[in-house]
C-alpha cells in the first residue's frame, strides 16, 4: 500500500472500531464478536507500528497507557464542579421549592411562576470526574479536587471504554429538530472548547468477579464499588486500572466560547439527549418529572428496587429541566439552588444505648436487646436494637451508655455494628445475663453446645406466648386474623393455654372479647376452619421444634412417609398423632443419618417428641381432625432424572421469583433444598446481597449458579 493508502485504511479502521466500542459500551448493543473487533485492533496497531507518522491522539490503541506516571499534576476546571444541598423527606423538597418562589419574589423577578418540570438522575455512588475535548478531542480528565482544580488522571481515565476519545458529530437536522443552534454548536464541537461531567464507577458484577480473582490469588479484596472505582483511576500505574474495567456515566454537558460558558441547551433533558449521541453513556433510568409529586413516586421506587440497578446510586439528583432557570436561580456558597440531591434513607446512624432489656423466646432464649435514644434510620425511628447474645456483646465490647453506630439495610431489623469507645465518659456499665427469666422468674442457665443464655421453665408465659404466635405464623400455618396481639390477649383471658387450643375456639368466646365484633370474629374461626388440612413441612415446622427450620421440616417430613411408606396405600395425609408415633418409632441414629441433620438438629428433634407435655397438645390437636398432607416421592422422568436427589441451596434475594416459588420448582424437579452449607450440596443460587453461605461455599469447591443460570436450569429439565 502506499502511504496514502495506508493513511486511508487506518482511518477507516479507526472509525469503524469506534463504531462498534460505541454499540457496545454506550448503547449495550453488540454489533460485532469481541473476537472480529480485537482482530480490527490489531491490524490497526500494527499499521500505527509500522507508520507511527499517522498515530493520533484519539486512535482505540491510545487507549491504554503503557507507561505510569511519576505523580499527577493538577487540572484547573474552566468552571467550577458544584456540590449540592442534600433533602432527605418529601418535606426537604417541598421546602426546597418553597425556597426558590421566596428568592424569585424576594428578588422582585417579574410574574412568578412555578412553570418548571424537574428532570431526575439517579445520583451514582463513584468519582466523580470532569472531561475536557478541544476540538472534538479528549486532551485532559480530572478528579473533582476542591471543585476547582483536580488531578489529571487522562491515562487512567483512557482505559474506560466508555469514555470516547473523540466526540462524535451530530447531525444538523437532527438539532434544528431540538430548537438548537446547529450552527453554533457544530462550531464548537469541531473547534471549540467543552467539558463534559460524569461518574467513573464499577458495577456490582465487576466487583464480585474481580474478588473472586483476587481471593483465588491471595490479594486483599476490594472494600464496595466507590472505594474499587476511585482506587482504580488513581493508581499511578495505567495497566493497574485497566483490569478494573469501569464505566463512564454523563451527567453534565458544558460549551465554551471565548473562556466564557455558554447557555445554549434549552434543557436538561436535552443536553442529556446530545451528550448521548456525542458517544457517552447516560442512565437510562433518568426521567423528567412534571412536579413534586411524580418526584417522590421516582424516589420512593429507587428507594425499594435499587438493588435491581447493576451499580450502587444513593438517591436521585433533581433539577430544574429548563435551563434558562438555571442562571436566574444561581449559586448560594458552593451549591447551585436549581438542584438538590434527594438522597435515600440513611442506613446508618449513631446513637446512644440508655438500657439493655432480655426478651423471652419461643424456646426460652434470652436475647439481650438495646434500648437507644430514638433515631432516624432508614425512614424509621429506631428505638430498640437486637444484640444477638453474649457473645457479640463481648466481641464488640458494648456497655450500657455507648455511643454507638447501628445499621438498617432496607426491612432488615437494625442491629449495632461498632462502638465509639473513644466517646465514652467513664459512667457506662458492663452488661451482665439475668440469673433468673425477666418473665418467670424461673433459673437461667447456659447449656454446653450453645452460645445462648436459656429460661429452663418450657411452661413460661413468654414461651409458651411465642410457641403460639410461630404456631399461627406466614411461614408455620399462616393463620389469618391472628397476629401477636390477639394471641396474647386470647391467652390473657384464659381462652387458650397452648396453640391447639386455637382449634376449640367458638364465636360466642371472640364476642366477649375486647375490639372483636361479628365479622371479625367469622373470620378468624373460618381462618381456623381452612388451616385443618396443611402440608406437613409446614406443621412440622410450626410446631417450634429448636433448630428446625424450614428446609429440616422438609427432610423431617420426607423421613417420616419413608419409614411409614408399606402403610400409607392411596392415602396422602396423616393425623397429628400419627406424625409422633412415627418419629417416636425411630432410632435415634436413623434422625442422625438424614443428610441435612447435624448431631445438635437430630437431639433436638429425638427430645422434643419424648417431651409428655409436646405429646399432649399433638394429641389434642388430633381431636380436632386436623389433616397433615404429605406429597409423594416424585417420579423418576425424563423431565427431572439428571436433577432427581440433587441439593440446592439459596442465599440472598433473587428478583424474578420469591424463594418458596424456586423451592417449590426445585422439588417439583425431584431435587432437594438442604438448610445449610454442607460437602452434600450440589448447588448454591446465589442472589442479590448474599450472605456468608456463598463464601463458605467457595471454600468447599460447591458448584455456584446466578439466579439466571438457575432459571436456565429450571427451564431446561423443567421443559424437557
Amino acid at each position: 500500500m502506499t502511504k496514502k493508502e495506508i493513511k486511508n485504511r487506518i482511518e477507516k479502521l479507526k472509525k469503524e472500531i469506534n463504531l462498534h466500542r460505541y454499540n457496545y459500551h454506550v448503547l449495550d448493543q453488540e454489533s460485532i464478536s469481541e473476537a472480529a473487533l480485537d482482530s480490527l485492533k490489531n491490524e490497526l496497531f500494527k499499521l500505527e507500528q509500522e507508520n507511527p507518522e499517522f498515530i493520533t491522539a484519539d486512535s482505540p490503541t491510545q487507549r491504554v497507557g503503557g507507561q505510569a506516571v511519576e505523580k499527577f499534576v493538577k487540572s484547573e476546571h474552566f468552571s467550577p464542579m458544584l456540590s449540592l444541598f442534600d433533602a432527605f423527606s418529601e418535606k426537604d423538597m417541598l421546602d426546597w421549592q418553597d425556597r426558590l418562589g421566596r428568592f424569585l419574589s424576594d428578588n422582585k423577578l417579574a410574574n412568578f411562576k412555578p412553570d418548571w418540570t424537574y428532570y431526575c438522575e439517579v445520583k451514582l455512588d463513584g468519582l466523580a470526574v470532569n472531561l475536557k475535548y478541544k476540538n472534538a478531542l479528549l486532551v485532559e480528565g480530572a478528579t473533582r479536587g476542591d471543585g476547582k482544580i483536580g488531578e489529571n488522571i487522562l491515562s487512567n481515565l483512557k482505559t474506560i471504554d466508555s469514555i470516547p476519545l473523540s466526540l462524535n458529530l451530530p447531525d444538523e437536522k437532527y438539532l434544528k429538530s431540538m430548537n438548537l443552534d446547529s450552527n453554533l454548536i457544530l462550531k464548537i464541537i469541531k473547534s471549540g472548547l467543552i467539558e463534559v461531567r460524569g461518574e467513573a464507577i464499577m458495577t456490582k458484577r465487576r466487583l464480585e468477579k474481580i474478588n473472586k480473582l483476587y481471593q483465588a490469588s491471595g490479594k486483599p479484596l476490594l472494600a464496595n464499588t466507590r472505594n474499587a472505582a476511585a482506587g482504580s483511576l488513581r493508581q499511578l500505574d495505567p495497566r493497574l486500572a485497566v483490569e478494573r474495567k469501569l464505566k463512564f456515566y454523563a451527567y453534565d454537558l458544558i460549551f465554551y466560547e471565548n473562556g466564557k460558558r455558554l447557555n445554549i441547551l434549552l434543557s436538561r433533558q436535552n443536553s442529556e439527549l446530545l451528550t448521548k449521541i456525542l458517544g457517552f453513556k447516560v442512565p437510562e433510568n433518568n426521567k423528567l418529572c412534571n412536579n413534586l409529586e411524580e418526584v417522590f413516586k421516582m424516589h420512593q421506587y429507587w428507594a425499594k428496587n435499587k438493588n435491581k440497578l447493576d451499580f450502587n446510586i444513593d438517591g436521585l439528583v433533581v433539577k430544574i429541566n429548563e435551563l434558562k432557570w438555571w442562571d436566574v436561580l444561581g449559586i448560594v456558597g458552593k451549591a447551585p439552588r436549581y438542584s438538590m440531591a434527594y438522597k435515600f434513607p440513611a442506613e446508618q446512624a449513631t446513637t446512644k444505648i440508655k438500657d439493655v432489656v432480655w426478651q423471652v423466646g419461643r424456646t426460652g432464649v434470652l436475647t439481650p436487646t438495646a434500648v437507644l435514644d430514638p433515631v432516624n434510620l432508614g425512614g424509621a425511628i429506631i428505638s430498640r436494637s437486637t444484640l444477638h447474645n453474649m457473645d457479640e456483646i463481648e466481641r464488640l465490647d458494648i456497655m450500657i451508655g455507648d455511643t454507638v453506630i447501628i445499621e438498617r439495610a432496607g426491612d432488615v431489623i437494625p442491629k449495632v455494628i461498632s462502638v465509639l469507645k473513644n466517646l465514652r465518659s467513664g459512667s457506662e456499665q458492663k452488661i451482665y445475663t439475668p440469673k433468673k427469666c425477666p418473665i418467670c422468674d424461673s433459673k437461667v442457665d447456659k447449656l454446653k453446645e450453645e452460645v445462648a443464655f436459656r429460661c429452663l421453665n418450657s411452661r413460661c408465659y413468654a414461651v409458651n406466648l411465642r410457641q403460639i404466635s410461630h404456631f399461627v405464623s406466614k411461614n408455620a400455618l399462616d393463620i389469618e386474623n391472628l397476629g401477636p396481639k390477639i394471641v396474647e390477649q386470647l391467652l390473657n383471658e384464659g381462652l387458650i393455654s397452648d396453640f391447639a387450643d386455637l382449634y376449640g375456639l367458638k364465636k360466642e368466646d371472640l364476642l366477649a372479647l375486647e375490639r372483636f365484633g361479628d365479622k371479625s370474629a367469622d373470620n378468624l374461626i373460618k381462618s381456623l376452619e381452612e388451616r385443618k388440612k396443611v402440608k406437613m413441612p409446614r406443621f412440622i415446622y410450626s410446631l417450634g421444634i429448636r433448630h428446625v427450620g424450614e428446609e429440616s421440616a422438609q427432610a423431617l417430613s420426607d423421613l417420616i412417609i419413608s419409614s411409614i411408606k408399606d402403610g400409607l396405600n392411596d392415602k396422602n395425609y396423616l393425623k397429628p398423632a400419627e406424625i409422633s408415633r412415627a418419629v417416636l418409632s425411630l432410632k435415634r441414629e436413623e434422625i442422625e443419618g438424614v443428610d441435612d441433620f447435624g448431631p445438635i438438629v437430630s437431639e433436638s428433634i429425638y427430645e422434643f417428641f419424648r417431651d409428655e407435655h409436646n405429646l399432649k397438645i399433638i394429641e389434642k390437636l388430633n381431636n380436632f381432625k386436623l389433616e397433615i398432607v404429605f406429597e409423594k416421592e416424585p417420579k423418576i422422568s425424563s423431565e427431572n432424572m439428571l436433577l432427581f436427589k440433587k441439593t440446592f441451596l439459596l442465599t440472598g434475594t433473587l428478583s424474578s421469583l420469591t424463594r418458596d416459588m424456586a423451592k417449590a420448582k426445585i422439588k417439583e424437579l425431584g431435587a432437594k433444598v438442604l438448610p445449610a452449607v454442607s460437602k452434600k450440596l450440589d448447588f448454591l443460587i446465589v442472589g442479590e446481597n448474599p450472605g456468608s453461605k456463598l463464601e463458605k461455599a467457595q471454600e468447599l469447591g460447591i458448584k455456584i449458579l446466578s439466579e439466571d443460570d438457575f432459571l436456565k436450569m429450571i427451564n431446561f429439565y423443567g421443559n424437557k
